[in-house]
């Protein structure tokens, strides 16, 4: 250990970083470009990371934001891993683009829900953050109206449903898992009879990340949290660390961000990252503070992750053969 240096003790969240749904989606654009060659469109960020993006658009991605930008031809669309409404589908086959779904199968899981509800005749209550891109995709399943969003505690107490006795409930993929579980407990309350997701909507990833920083959190000066300011769940990450007790939780891109009047003097640190930051971030956070301490770096494991999800069927080898 380098004297010259103050010691840190920093302890690394596991898991972090990317999600099985994550992997596919930056693999379907990877597979759709060693395949077709570039271009290959992407409607909105594949996944929110500032780094995984440019990365794609070296290699010839163009990512537009809706798609009317996608010029006629027969290069591939591919919609992100937070999904889409029904419409957008719909208006790629009317212009006969050739349309590649990387949602996140979890996230079509809702997207099911949902629809099964609404055929059985029930109000559905999203329990998520407007104009988050999974939110927009997973309202736009169904006819205007279907479905009420419900962003916060308040909401759930004020709620006033056409037919109390004729609801149901499914959540964004990536909440808190605290906060939701506050804001699904108002609702069981109020509404008895509310017909609830047969499988938790919050995915594995995010409740694992989130596990791992509430282990970690009461042990460190500091935590900080490699992901994108539009990354829902590593929005959540910060709060969780802030909710258990850690003084100072900071989410950062790179780690040019880093602010270090507020990471100066300290002893021990946590880092963990979102489900769309790649770990080539992390190791350079560690090697930026590595620069100014003499760094001890220890693994705290909340969960063994080894779920898998294949690409889009018309990305692979059957399909291109």
């Amino acid at each position: 250990m380098d004297a010259s240096k103050p010691p840190l003790r920093i302890l690394l969240c596991a898991p972090r970083g990317f999600c099985a749904g994550v992997v596919r989606a930056i693999d379907a654009v990877e597979r759709a470009l060693a395949i077709h060659g570039a271009p290959v469109y992407v409607r909105h960020e594949i996944v929110h990371n500032k780094y995984v993006v440019d990365g794609l658009r070296k290699k010839g991605a163009v990512f537009v934001e809706e798609l009317h930008e996608v010029p006629p031809g027969d290069a591939p669309v591919i919609f992100s891993a937070h999904g889409v409404a029904k419409s957008v589908p719909e208006a790629a086959a009317a212009r006969n683009l050739f349309a590649i779904d990387a949602t996140c199968p979890l996230v079509t899981k809702v997207h099911r829900e949902a629809q099964i509800h609404h055929k059985r005749g029930r109000q559905i209550l999203l329990i998520g953050h407007a104009r988050h891109p999974e939110v927009v995709g997973t309202m736009g399943q169904l006819p205007d109206g279907a479905v009420t969003l419900v962003e916060t505690a308040a909401d759930a107490r004020s709620l006033v449903p056409a037919d109390p006795d004729n609801l149901a409930y499914v959540t964004q993929t990536t909440l808190s898992v605290d906060d939701t579980a506050e804001i699904v407990a108002i609702l069981r309350t109020r509404f008895p009879s509310i017909a609830v997701p047969h499988k938790e909507d919050i995915c594995y990833a995010t409740t694992n990340r989130q596990e791992a920083v509430k282990r970690v959190a009461p042990q460190v000066q500091a935590m900080v949290v490699v992901g994108a300011p539009n990354s829902s769940n590593s929005q959540r990450l910060r709060e969780t660390a802030e909710r258990e007790g850690c003084a100072v939780s900071i989410l950062v891109q790179r780690a040019a961000d880093l602010d270090w009047t507020r990471l100066s003097g300290l002893t021990s640190l946590g880092i963990t990252a979102g489900a769309s930051a790649p770990e080539v971030l992390v190791e350079e956070i560690i090697d930026a503070f590595a620069e100014r301490y003499a760094v001890e770096v220890e693994t705290v494991t909340a969960a063994e992750e080894d779920v898998f999800f294949p690409l889009p069927r018309a990305l692979r080898d059957d399909a291109a053969e």
